[in-house]
């Protein structure tokens, strides 16, 4: 797909996001040389982290932009949204196995949300969006919790979890939204704002 000559970077070390980047037929290359902090105040809502951190990662970026070039940078985070009293949280990676047991007990018979923040910029100008989708788990046992992350071992994976592994086949019962957007990258969304972007500079 051509981007009317410009020069697409991907600032993602994340697997899963280069293999999506790669179904868009968008020649781009990876670089993560980067010297972004990820951390946040309490005073920041948790609705509006993935923006902080996605824009972050943009402007920690290791040197300038050329006039040609659009880099991309992303945030995504599984958020409990509040229920009953409970504040909203952000589920990230399990510190270990009992870690990742209790995000999936959270997470079992609830509905909560994947938020993706997308950062594009170029030498001039910069422009994030935010894509969110709702997802529903059954409840789950706790012998299907310890089968999946005793073979799957998610510790690298927010909330526990990953929607195309076994647990996502045989857990999540409804999504609203964009599936991709669950594996780590709203893909659609972003070759919409590229393509956007690409044609007005």
């Amino acid at each position: 797909m051509d981007l009317h000559g410009k020069h697409v970077i991907l600032g993602s070390g994340s697997p899963r996001r280069q293999e999506l980047m790669k179904l868009l037929d968008i020649d781009f290359e990876v670089d993560t040389n980067n010297d972004f902090k990820e951390s946040f105040g309490p005073e920041v809502p948790y609705d509006q982290v993935p923006r902080l951190m996605s824009e972050g990662k943009s402007r920690g970026f290791h040197r300038p932009l050329e006039a040609n070039e659009i880099l991309i940078t992303a945030d995504t985070m599984v958020i409990l949204p509040p229920e009953g009293g409970r504040k909203g949280e952000i589920l990230g990676k399990p510190h270990d196995r009992e870690d990742a047991c209790r995000m999936l007990r959270d997470l079992s018979g609830r509905k909560h949300h994947v938020t993706t923040a997308v950062t594009l910029r170029t030498g001039r100008k910069t422009e994030t969006f935010m894509d969110t989708t709702q997802v529903w788990f059954k409840a789950l046992s706790e012998e299907e919790i310890s089968y999946y992350i005793d073979h799957y071992k998610p510790y690298d994976k927010a909330g526990a979890y990953a929607i195309q592994e076994w647990i996502g086949a045989v857990g999540i019962s409804r999504i609203d939204g964009s599936y991709f957007n669950v594996v780590g990258f709203p893909v659609q969304r972003v070759y919409e704002e590229l393509v956007r972007l690409a044609a007005s500079f």
